[in-house]
């Protein structure tokens, strides 16, 4: 669980159903509301992160945010070893980039991670690329699924899955 006091307060979060109503913890430093603890990873931009133009290239923001989202799963249980014994994965629906500022070379950020909402089988990840004063480089909002590699089609979230995301499953049973 990160420091810095991220969950003091909590708030009420609705979902499509009035019955599923979940008590979520709100980012003080941004004010949004979270389903899950934000998961906090560090990283250096070095020059093979670079475009022409000295900033990191636009298809390397996607790769730092899933190296981001692997090891945010992985410390929760559900690396690739687990996937591959349960046959279930994550995958990604749709991403949506917002570039606020331009990352350089030897810049140090952080990437933090975290559910907004899980609606159905869909879950909304939620990521930003920080530095250490707290400035906002670039948001990305993810929609995933819990995939089932030998079925091939979208499962709903499991325990072992909704424990991955940093979701308590007694929390969320019959909720999501």
């Amino acid at each position: 669980m990160p420091g810095r006091g991220w969950f003091v307060r909590t708030a009420l979060a609705r979902f499509r159903s009035v019955e599923a109503v979940f008590t979520r913890a709100v980012d003080l430093q941004t004010g949004i509301a979270m389903l899950s603890p934000v998961h906090e990873y560090s990283v250096l931009i070095v020059e093979r992160h670079l475009d022409t133009f000295g900033h990191v290239n636009n298809a390397t923001y996607l790769e730092l945010f899933e190296a981001a989202r692997w090891d945010w799963i992985t410390a929760n249980g559900f690396g690739l070893e687990r996937i591959r014994e349960l046959r279930q994965g994550p995958t990604v629906l749709e991403v949506n980039l917002r570039f606020k500022r331009e990352i350089k070379n030897r810049q140090a950020i952080t990437i933090r991670t975290w559910v907004e909402t899980y609606e159905g089988k869909v879950v909304t990840v939620l990521q930003e690329m920080r530095d250490a004063a707290g400035q906002v480089y670039c948001e990305a909002r993810f929609l995933c699924a819990l995939f089932d590699l030998a079925a091939r089609r979208l499962l709903a979230p499991t325990p072992d899955w909704l424990t991955a995301l940093g979701i308590e499953p007694s929390a969320a049973a019959g909720k999501v």
